[in-house]
């Protein structure tokens, strides 16, 4: 795919405070920029960061037909070389994800093209810290202006770049989860497995409960009984129950996320027993009491891998103890963050080198 590059004249990477920045709330110089209209993909261009004139009637806005990604470019620790994790992955995700809302799909070749030429024209932006990262938000919605409920006939299809630091504090014990048994993230038969917009505002109320109430994230139960563990705010969620690792299955109400199947690959490898299974609340409680629950630790593309260090549910709290140094999560992270960063070998080819 042949991209037109429009370089901006006036960069702001100069009054960049690397140390300042927090998750998502600077953008770099450039975006990349295609419109589906006429019953295919026009011309993709890079043009500098800039507001976009949309109708106020614009189908994506008023009945949710978005769908978005999230990778990084990582600069690595030895050799400065920008590099992208699994960038087939989100490819992948965001065909499926345009599948369901009736969006036109974007092929795996053109997706890779677009994202390497961004993160390579914005390769300066990528920060030299080990702690931070350049945030890649590839994201498509419906633009034609109509108020027919039916699929739009034209659309958007953008990548912003931010550089962002990392989404929690490692320094402390872990993050703290109010598993929700009112509220929920999605249903069978919904959107769950979609990375779309409306997924996400179904959480912003309940987020903001549980932030309030000093938690960190909600852990997402079943629609149904409001028992069995689904997801741990925006990440997938792992348990280790004696020598086994247990995560929540696919089952279309949970997102497939890129880290969680990066992490069971690892187990895979490294040999540790781990099963894709239904896990209630009362089974983790009982796990806890019986001293079988060693760690909890949610995956995601902001995150890593990061220690989850209790679980309040209906007023109860569930301790997870610290699993000190031979804490798997450890492990993953430390695992997953050398070969982003180039500093152990990429066994399993899922590095794309930008530059």
């Amino acid at each position: 795919m042949t991209i037109q590059i429009e370089k901006t004249t006036s960069s702001r990477l100069a009054t960049l405070d690397f140390s300042a920045i927090e998750f998502g709330n600077v953008f770099s110089d450039h975006l990349f920029r295609q419109e589906w209209k006429d019953g295919t993909w026009q011309d993709p261009t890079i043009i500098p960061h800039q507001s976009i004139a949309l109708s106020p009637a614009a189908l994506g806005l008023h009945y949710g037909q978005v769908v978005f990604e999230g990778l990084k470019a990582y600069r690595g620790t030895h050799d400065n070389v920008i590099r992208l994790f699994r960038p087939d992955r989100n490819a992948k995700r965001l065909q499926e994800s345009c599948e369901r809302l009736c969006i036109p799909t974007v092929t795996t070749d053109d997706f890779l093209d677009a994202v390497r030429a961004l993160a390579s024209l914005e390769q300066d932006w990528v920060p030299p810290s080990r702690l931070q990262t350049l945030y890649l938000r590839p994201i498509l919605f419906g633009s034609e202006g109509h108020l027919a409920v039916r699929p739009a006939q034209t659309y958007e299809f953008l990548i912003l770049a931010a550089p962002v630091s990392e989404y929690f504090d490692r320094e402390g014990p872990g993050i703290s989860l109010k598993a929700e048994d009112r509220f929920t993230r999605a249903a069978p038969g919904g959107m769950g497995a979609a990375k779309t917009g409306g997924n996400y505002a179904a959480t912003l109320r309940p987020t903001g409960d549980s932030l309030e109430g000093g938690f960190n994230q909600v852990l997402w139960l079943d629609a149904y009984e409001h028992q069995f563990i689904e997801e741990a705010g925006q990440m997938n969620i792992f348990f280790r129950l004696g020598d086994t690792v247990v995560t929540p299955p696919l089952s279309g109400t949970i997102l497939p996320g890129v880290t969680r199947d990066s992490v069971l690959t690892l187990l895979d490898e490294w040999g540790v027993a781990r099963e894709e299974r239904r896990i209630s609340i009362k089974e983790l409680n009982d796990a806890a009491n019986e001293g079988l629950l060693c760690e909890a630790f949610g995956a995601g593309t902001a995150a890593v891998v990061a220690p989850v260090q209790s679980i309040q549910y209906q007023g109860s709290n569930i301790a997870i103890p610290d699993p000190g140094p031979d804490a798997l999560c450890r492990r993953l992270y430390d695992e997953l963050t050398g070969i982003q960063y180039g500093e152990i070998p990429d066994r399993h080819d899922w590095i794309v080198a930008v530059t």
